[in-house]
């Protein structure tokens, strides 16, 4: 199990997991819906399956890459620790688990689930192609609020979607920063990423671009529900840690980049997050 939780780098839901209780609980709290722990827990099983599979698959898809790449040879696969047939066989059995655990939440997050495992899983694919792969992995985990908001009402609505768009562009953000580890080693194999293509300054310029955008998004559910001041006080600190991050990495240095992707992003997401549960608790 260990291998397992190396192989998905379990330790990274901490990124989309929190944005997932927020979508949840913003339905709770701003629909007829009531809170239920059945999904609460079936949402939960379905943000691990879903990353289970994704992480998985990605390990997997580059398992030859990683085995080249210095900074990614100790991976659980190229390191030999985990064998590709069983880090696929892991991905399948993850992703039938997800689809059975939309099945008894509703009708609608049951048929969209072969959408979301396209989405979260496709990004391993992207790299090889267009230098958008980061957008593309912002996009799978910006489905966590949405989805999650689904899971208790089973329809669309506004608000959830400006914080899926935050996340969309928070995440691909911090990714282009990550990827600056990268930037010969993508050349070198061909490997598109937005550091490959645009170069270091230039790269942290649209990290920086999109942070300032996905800061906006966060801002926008106050004009479409209503919110406390614990809010408010989240929305300036998750900008307070996108500045710092930014603060952390520069183009000539890149020893604080891991600090930067792991640290400042978990304490954001987890932070903002209760904060805005203790909101609605508040408000209400």
């Amino acid at each position: 199990m260990k291998k397992y939780l190396s192989l998905v780098t379990f330790t990274h839901t901490i990124f989309a997991m929190p944005f997932a209780f927020i979508g949840f609980f913003l339905a709770v709290t701003t629909t007829q819906h009531t809170f239920n722990w059945q999904k609460l827990v079936l949402m939960v099983l379905c943000m691990i399956f879903a990353r289970n599979s994704a992480m998985a698959f990605n390990r997997y898809l580059d398992r030859d890459i990683d085995a080249q790449n210095p900074r990614t040879k100790q991976r659980d696969i190229p390191a030999g620790r985990i064998s590709a047939p069983a880090a696929l066989t892991f991905t399948l059995v993850n992703c039938g688990l997800f689809i059975a655990a939309t099945w008894f939440i509703n009708p609608l997050c049951f048929y969209l689930s072969p959408i979301a495992l396209f989405v979260v899983m496709g990004y391993s694919a992207t790299k090889r192609f267009t230098a958008l792969c980061h957008l593309v992995l912002g996009l799978g985990l910006s489905l966590a609020p949405i989805g999650a908001y689904l899971v208790v009402t089973g329809e669309f609505a506004l608000t959830p979607v400006f914080f899926s768009l935050s996340v969309l562009c928070w995440v691909s953000g911090f990714d282009i920063i990550y990827a600056l580890q990268d930037e010969d080693f993508d050349r070198s194999q061909n490997l598109h990423s937005i550091p490959a293509y645009l170069g270091k300054v230039n790269a942290l310029r649209l990290s920086t671009f999109l942070h300032v955008l996905s800061a906006l998004f966060i801002l926008m559910p106050v004009f479409f529900t209503h919110v406390g001041f614990l809010y408010y006080i989240g929305i300036v600190f998750f900008c307070a840690m996108l500045t710092y991050q930014h603060l952390l990495v520069k183009p000539n240095d890149l020893s604080r980049v891991n600090f930067a992707f792991m640290t400042t992003n978990g304490i954001a997401s987890v932070v903002f997050a209760v904060l805005f549960l203790l909101d609605r608790i508040w408000i209400r």
